[in-house]
């Protein structure tokens, strides 16, 4: 650090010294240019003889040279980065990285991207910023991305945009055109809770939601099948207005011995509520979620909801950005399959 406290790059120490190892360094030290070894560095040795290459790599090991991994990357045709870019839609209060799915979400695509030998950038964007997306994949020369969480609109203006493949999760296309689009059934994951909750016995059933589009009407839609009276609530997205939404409702919620919330962030959130109110879980109310977050098996008592694979998606995603970087792919939807996870929150009314 200098006397102006400001952190010299000379410090980062390669040699034992206490001073960062530099090319022109190297290149002096070995009577080369500087252009030799940063050749040698990034890989590109055809014009260069064996000797010299060998030179270069012993006195790069000797004096601990540690080469910047982004001007390396940047530097090449194939970065090897993926991004990945998560909307920070209002509803998650500035806290999107912390949402059960999303972080699940992350966690599986980064240990595919890792296996494949590649290397994994996040960023959170609003739908109303597209152009950072474009900016984010341009400055950083990457292989392709993943994004989650945003509307067709923006998906389509992206699509137009860039050059590079991506793929996107649970976007909402009836024709995906130029998308590739990686979804699950959540028309059935509806329906596999209301087949559950009849065969537990219970009639009247709500569900619960932030809006009524996409994959939460999907969700409910399925529910219907089973439950053509099913009511949807639609809740406030901020938690302190939604508590005072369901104190309004109170009474309302009483009458229904099951809910469905369309997402376990939005289950657990209810179960808190319920049982701020002293209503028991699920001797009074029974409650089901989906997405399967780690939480489900955390919370008291253990919530009953839909699982979505995420390792399988991410894994469908790295395949399919390699086709199509490999344009051997068109627009495609890919529809997943889900499970129900039986565990404690709904009661059995037959029993």
């Amino acid at each position: 650090m200098n006397k102006e406290g400001m952190i010299n790059d000379k410090t980062a120490g390669g040699d034992g010294t206490g001073s960062r190892v530099r090319i022109v360094d190297i290149a002096e030290e070995l009577g080369l240019s500087t252009a030799t070894v940063s050749n040698v560095i990034h890989g590109k040795t055809k014009k260069i003889s064996d000797e010299t290459v060998k030179r270069v790599e012993e006195l790069l090991e000797k004096r601990r040279y540690i080469p910047s991994m982004a001007g390396i990357l940047l530097a090449q045709n194939d970065s090897r980065i993926i991004g990945v870019v998560v909307n920070d839609h209002e509803k998650y209060e500035g806290r999107v990285l912390e949402d059960g799915f999303i972080s699940a979400a992350l966690n599986a695509l980064s240990r595919e991207i890792d296996r494949a030998g590649y290397f994994m950038m996040v960023k959170t964007a609003s739908e109303t910023e597209p152009e950072v997306i474009t900016k984010f994949a341009s400055m950083w020369n990457m292989e392709g991305l993943v994004l989650i969480g945003f509307c067709e609109q923006d998906y389509k203006k992206l699509r137009e945009e860039m050059h590079i493949p991506f793929v996107v999760y649970d976007g909402n296309f009836e024709k995906p055109g130029k998308l590739v689009n990686i979804t699950i059934d959540n028309f059935d994951g509806g329906r596999q809770v209301g087949n559950y909750l009849k065969e537990m016995g219970h009639e009247k059933v709500l569900c619960i939601s932030d809006n009524d589009i996409c994959v939460d009407d999907a969700r409910y839609e399925g529910l219907k099948s089973v439950y053509p009276d099913a009511v949807r609530m639609i809740v406030p997205m901020r938690k302190m207005e939604r508590i005072k939404f369901y104190n309004a409702h109170f009474k309302e919620l009483k009458q229904y011995t099951a809910v469905f919330c369309v997402s376990d962030y939005y289950a657990v959130d209810f179960m808190f509520y319920l049982q701020s109110r002293q209503i028991e879980i699920p001797g009074e109310i029974s409650v089901v979620g989906f997405d399967d977050s780690r939480i489900c098996e955390q919370v008291q008592p253990p919530l009953t909801t839909i699982r979505q694979d995420n390792g399988r998606r991410a894994s469908e995603a790295l395949r399919l950005l390699k086709e199509l970087k490999m344009k051997d792919s068109d627009g495609k939807n890919l529809r997943l399959p889900v499970s129900l996870v039986e565990r404690e929150s709904v009661k059995n009314r037959k029993a």
